[in-house]
Parts: C-alpha cells; sequence; structure tokens
C-alpha cells in the first residue's frame, strides 16, 4: 500500500472526526465513544478494501487516466475519451489523478472516500434540521459511513457514485435551510457529475409549488452546469457536444430492460412484449407516478411547505423513479439507500422501509462484484416496492394536512 494514500485516508478522518467536533458531538460518555471507535473503525474497512479491483476499474476507470495521461492532462480534457460516457467534472478529478505518482486506483477510491464524509455531513444537517437531536445527527453521520452501499460503491467497487449523492444531499439540506440559490447550485453539480441526480429533481416542483424556491433560482441551474463544462470546452471540447452530452448518451444505453437492478422490470414477464414497447410503459408510468404525487401533495397537504414533508417527496421520487424507469442499474437506488435511511434515523417506524431498500441495492450490488445473483433480482424488486408503498403510507397518514406551514420538529433527545 502506498503510504501516500493512507495519509490521505488518514487525512480524511481526521476531516470526519473535525466535522463532528465542530457539531458539538463530543459532550457524552456514549457520544464520545462512537465517535472514536465506529467513525475509526468505517475507515479501517475502507482501507482493507483499497487495493481490490473490479472490471469497471480495469476495463474503463484505468483506460481513461491511461488516456489523459498520454495526452496530458490539459490537453485530455479537450479530447473525446473512448468509451467514456462520464460528464466532464469527474474527468477533472481523473486528470489530476493522471499526475499522480501515488497508484490511480488509490487516488480514485480515496475520492469517493472523501465524499462519503460529504455525504455523512449532509445527512448528519439533515437530520438536525428534522429533529433538533443531537444522539440522531450523530447516529446519521455514524451510519451513512457503515451504510454497506456507500461502503462498497466507492473503497471497494472504486465507484464515484458518492459524489452525485453528497452534491444531491446539500442541494436537499440548503433548500431546507432557506437558501435556495444554492440548493439549485447544487442539484446543478449533482447532475453534472452523474445523470442519476435527476432521480430526485422532481420534488423541486413541489418546492415551486410552496415558495421554498422563486422563480428566479431555476436559472442557477442551466448556469452552474454550464460553468461546469467550461474547463473542458476551454480545452478544446465541443460546448454543444457536452451541453448534450446526456441526451446522446442515453441512445446507447442499449436495450436491455434491467441491469441488476431491483426495478419492476425484476418483478414481470415482459416476453410478449418487445423490449422497446416495454421500455416506453416504464416510461409513461414513471411520467404518471410523478403527476400523481405532485397532485396528491397539492391536493391533500395545504401545509406541504413543510421540512418533513418535502423530504419525504424527496425520498419518494428517489425510490420510485428508478423503480419505475428501463434500463437501471445496479446502483442507481444509491441515493434512495441514503434517503430513507435518514428517515429511518428521523422516524424509527421506516426502519423496515431503509432495510428493504438497501436489501434491494446489495442484491444488485452481489450480482456484479460476485458475477452471481445471491437471490432472485425479484426478491429485490419487491422489497423496493413495499418500501415505496411505507414510505407513501406513512406520508399519508402522519404528516400534517393543514394548519400549519412548518412541520414542528419531532422531539429532541437528550
Amino acid at each position: 500500500m502506498d503510504y501516500r494514500a493512507t495519509i490521505l485516508l488518514y487525512g480524511e478522518l481526521l476531516f470526519a472526526l473535525y466535522l463532528l467536533w465542530r457539531e458539538r458531538l463530543f459532550r457524552g460518555g456514549v457520544q464520545r465513544a462512537t465517535v472514536l471507535f465506529l467513525i475509526p473503525m468505517a475507515f479501517v474497512l475502507r482501507y482493507c478494501f483499497l487495493t481490490y479491483e473490479t472490471l469497471d476499474y480495469q476495463d474503463w476507470i484505468k483506460v481513461w487516466i491511461q488516456s489523459l495521461r498520454d495526452a496530458g492532462p490539459w490537453k485530455g480534457l479537450g479530447q473525446e475519451i473512448w468509451s467514456c460516457n462520464y460528464n466532464v467534472p469527474y474527468l477533472y478529478f481523473l486528470s489530476l489523478i493522471s499526475v499522480s505518482p501515488v497508484y490511480d486506483l488509490l487516488l480514485v477510491k480515496d475520492l469517493s472516500i472523501f465524499f462519503d464524509v460529504v455525504l455523512a455531513w449532509a445527512a448528519m444537517r439533515i437530520v438536525g434540521l428534522l429533529t433538533g437531536s443531537d444522539a440522531k445527527k450523530l447516529s446519521a453521520f455514524a451510519l451513512v459511513l457503515w451504510l454497506p452501499s456507500v461502503m462498497l460503491n466507492g473503497s471497494l467497487w472504486g465507484q464515484c457514485d458518492s459524489i452525485y449523492a453528497a452534491f444531491a444531499l446539500l442541494a436537499v439540506y440548503l433548500v431546507l435551510d432557506d437558501r435556495p440559490a444554492l440548493s439549485v447550485a447544487c442539484a446543478a453539480l449533482s447532475v453534472s457529475f452523474k445523470l442519476q441526480g435527476v432521480f430526485f429533481l422532481p420534488v423541486y416542483f413541489l418546492m415551486l409549488l410552496t415558495g421554498r424556491i422563486k422563480v428566479r433560482h431555476i436559472f442557477v441551474f442551466p448556469a452552474v452546469y454550464v460553468l461546469s463544462i467550461l474547463p473542458a470546452v476551454f480545452a478544446g471540447r465541443g460546448f454543444w457536444e457536452l451541453l448534450t452530452l446526456y441526451l446522446r448518451n442515453t441512445s446507447t444505453i442499449g436495450d436491455g430492460l434491467n441491469y441488476n437492478s431491483s426495478s419492476v422490470y425484476s418483478l414481470l414477464d415482459l416476453s410478449s412484449l418487445s423490449n422497446e414497447a416495454a421500455a416506453r410503459i416504464g416510461i409513461v408510468c414513471t411520467f404518471f407516478f410523478c403527476a400523481g404525487l405532485f397532485a396528491w401533495f397539492v391536493i391533500r397537504y395545504q401545509s406541504m411547505g413543510g421540512d418533513r414533508t418535502l423530504f419525504c417527496a424527496t425520498a419518494l421520487f428517489a425510490i420510485g423513479v428508478p423503480f419505475l424507469l428501463p434500463h437501471m442499474h445496479d446502483r442507481y437506488f444509491f441515493l434512495a439507500d441514503l434517503l430513507t435511511l435518514i428517515l429511518a434515523v428521523t422516524e424509527p417506524r421506516l426502519v423496515l422501509a431503509a432495510l428493504c431498500v438497501n436489501f434491494g441495492s446489495l442484491l444488485g450490488y452481489h450480482a456484479y462484484l460476485k458475477m452471481r445473483y445471491l437471490l432472485p433480482m425479484r426478491y429485490g424488486g419487491w422489497a423496493m416496492l413495499l418500501a415505496l408503498v411505507l414510505v407513501l403510507v406513512y406520508t399519508a397518514l402522519t404528516l400534517p394536512r393543514s394548519a400549519d406551514p412548518e412541520d414542528p420538529p419531532l422531539p429532541a433527545e437528550e
């Protein structure tokens, strides 16, 4: 193991502890024990995974970094890299990695682990807004770092889903904290790193209706997105090419309706339909799902601008959209994993929903990482559907329907 990568990992641990110290979460004996044992152990496990190479790294990420290295870090950003379907913000990081003497794989994973910490901090801040409980804030921070899909995604698999998800959680936190412009900027950064950031974007329509964001804030999104691609444009890439990158990528995703994902397509026998027809049905169902949620919140909840109401809506979109869409992959419920975990921390009645989502995600992880199915993917599909129903029922039965425009926080714990 390269000592420089180990130093970076140690620095990320210190950064995590510093964030907790700033929140003054070292006061009680139980809290100190949690911080001084569970948090470092989460990094020890990540350290054990650092040298593991997956086929994704060998066949794709390693090739992209080498292409950037061969062309030069700046010139490489100005060229279209063979087989690379990631947007350029992630390539900026790979470009920096390409000029480092440290083994590429270790830096790729250290980058994702850094954003694991950002994920944990954002989750903690959201829980603080929703509950006011220091114990639940610390629980959220620790549980995110220990969440199997988070730990495996970056430190074992070498994937970068923690980056787009970190900006997504920051976007949710900032809008709940009444900083709408910064929230929209983070949402744009989330989408600029990975298209999966769009899964939670429909909730901004509700935020617009409730006045949590204004029409003028919407223009922040395209401005930030354009700024995120400009360095590559200055390096030589075509502006229109990068602006339409996701549109071109969606035309090359393949004909498969399901790629080890616990989506609705894992439950259905669609042999009587062509893949194209089945995909169109899924897209139409996704549209009606989103429209139905919009109508439900608008009609049923006069006080839908409350924090918990909007957060539940965000979780519903993050589960329901990838559940219904075709062509979903094994890692596409990553954001749903995190949002349902936060819900479970704030409301113990939703622990089962969080477990179901993570179970469905991990079946997909197992299928890729072990190259075999632990259980049929339909088990994950049923679990995901159950989680969606549980969050819907919780939202219907427990959140306020009128009167107070702000949901009161759950009781704080000493």
